[in-house]
């Protein structure tokens, strides 16, 4: 069986056309390819804010970054709030200074062995639901 090159013997383009034969050739390349020479009209006609950086970001330093703990690992913090004297019992309940130890963010996940008031900057609707969220920092146990 003869082969097909055989036939295109003499032939600049084998039927194929000026460089059809590889790649994207006749279209100038795939995909945005030439942007910046040959396809650089198209470019400012159809994606005008393709190249250049775009928007705004917020330096490191500036954002905040919350800590936050669950209600179910408050049982598991005691020793170390009582180490920061940030912890007091009033009968049965435990009194608690979350922001000593730089918690500011309260997550009603998780359950607890015993009934809680904390003062915390922000607690979740669920949060508030389990334990009892303070105004106002408690005042530190009297020696």
């Amino acid at each position: 069986m003869v082969s097909r090159t055989r036939k295109f013997r003499g032939s600049r383009t084998h039927g194929r056309g000026i460089k059809a034969g590889r790649g994207a050739g006749k279209q100038g390349g795939r995909g945005n390819a030439g942007l910046h020479k040959y396809k650089f009209k198209s470019m400012l006609i159809y994606a005008p804010d393709h190249f250049g950086r775009h928007g705004f970001k917020r330096p490191r330093e500036i954002i905040a970054k919350h800590q936050s703990i669950n209600v179910g690992q408050l049982d598991g913090i005691a020793p170390y709030l009582s180490a920061a004297q940030a912890l007091r019992r009033d009968g049965e309940k435990w009194v608690a200074n979350l922001s000593a130890l730089g918690i500011d963010r309260l997550l009603g996940g998780g359950d607890t062995a015993h009934t809680w008031s904390v003062y915390v900057a922000h607690a979740t609707k669920h949060a508030r639901e389990k334990v009892e969220v303070l105004k106002e920092p408690p005042t530190a146990p009297a020696p």
